[in-house]
């Protein structure tokens, strides 16, 4: 999967939202204009029951089966990972509108709110949760025991054809450096690009270790004790969960609308009842220190640990803006040439 993905998905919902308007009927857009309203559109298994379940009256969740679907939908509200939503034409989007929300959580997620656009300019996202990438070791307390080393472990020789890497070659990148050496290095190692089932193949015992973002092992850790998460005291790669408002008649499409979001329903994040179950999950909203550490004391340390850890730590994590066309194709042509 190349780095020129993004800009086909890119095309992808331009056209899909093209021929869907081109083909739909009067009648069933006009259904669509009537219920659109108050739907939450989200990625099956990549949003939280407990807080889809408090929605307001009349507000429903729609589970879909992957990004496309959601950016396609016409919904009021769609949740969608940052790459998903900044690869989104601006004119898709309109200004989330939550300001008090917004200035509540802590300052470092205020780039991912303006979508990495200019300080100054409008905030278009709710980011309700972050997660950093992490190295999941399955029997190998060997090499949890060497976790100082960083990302440097992904290169430990008793691992190569057993790792699992992101299919975001950019991610992979990230992880040690865009030099070509060590990139070839670790193109080396790899069983598979695959995060999303690639704790399929740890837990098969085909893989050793897989690189992911925290959130989708934090719920496995208590019940299997064969698990080594190392974050890495150097930082990791950032992905991130927003919610984002699609204008209303973009691309021709009746979607979007001007009702106001459901402002109290977002302020349930700081409701300690909810905040605890999405912790239990992995989804760790970006709130202030002071408000989380109290919820995460009732947690196994190493966890709370993983979920929120120093301010040193998460001062050295860091997001992936969107790359511009030239940057991508500097990243896909190095990424070619490291290949095996």
């Amino acid at each position: 999967m190349g780095f020129g993905e993004a800009l086909s998905r890119r095309q992808l919902l331009r056209l899909g939202l093209i021929s869907g308007a081109a083909v739909a009927a009067p009648g069933l857009l006009a259904g669509c204009q009537r219920d659109r309203d108050q739907v939450l559109a989200v990625v099956e298994g990549q949003f939280p029951q407990a807080w889809s379940q408090q929605l307001p009256a009349g507000w429903q969740p729609r589970w879909l089966g992957d990004p496309e679907a959601v950016a396609r939908s016409t919904a009021a509200l769609w949740s969608l990972s940052d790459g998903w939503a900044s690869a989104l034409p601006r004119q898709q989007i309109q200004p989330i509108g939550v300001a008090a929300e917004l200035q509540q959580l802590a300052p470092w997620a205020g780039p991912v709110s303006r979508l990495f656009a200019p300080e100054g300019s409008p905030a278009l996202a709710f980011p309700w949760a972050f997660s950093p990438w992490v190295l999941v070791l399955r029997n190998r307390p060997d090499l949890a025991q060497r976790r100082a080393e960083g990302w440097q472990l992904l290169l430990d020789p008793s691992l190569k054809g057993q790792l699992v890497l992101p299919s975001s070659p950019r991610v992979a990148m990230a992880l040690l450096g865009d030099g070509l050496e060590p990139l070839m290095a670790l193109r080396r190692q790899a069983l598979a690009y695959d995060e999303r089932h690639g704790l399929n193949l740890l837990l098969s015992g085909e893989a050793q270790a897989l690189v992911t973002p925290l959130q989708r092992v934090i719920p496995l850790l208590r019940r299997d004790q064969r698990l080594q998460v190392v974050l890495p005291a150097s930082g990791a790669p950032l992905s991130w969960q927003l919610l984002v408002r699609p204008a209303a008649g973009a691309t021709g499409l009746v979607t979007g609308s001007g009702a106001p979001l459901p402002a109290a329903w977002i302020q349930k994040l700081w409701d300690r009842s909810l905040l605890e179950s999405l912790l239990l999950k992995g989804w760790v909203p970006p709130l202030p220190r002071a408000v989380l550490e109290p919820v995460l004391r009732g947690f196994p340390k190493p966890v709370a640990q993983l979920l929120l850890p120093s301010d040193g730590v998460l001062e050295r994590c860091w997001s992936l803006p969107p790359l511009a066309p030239g940057a991508r194709l500097a990243l896909q042509t190095l990424w070619d040439a490291a290949a095996p």
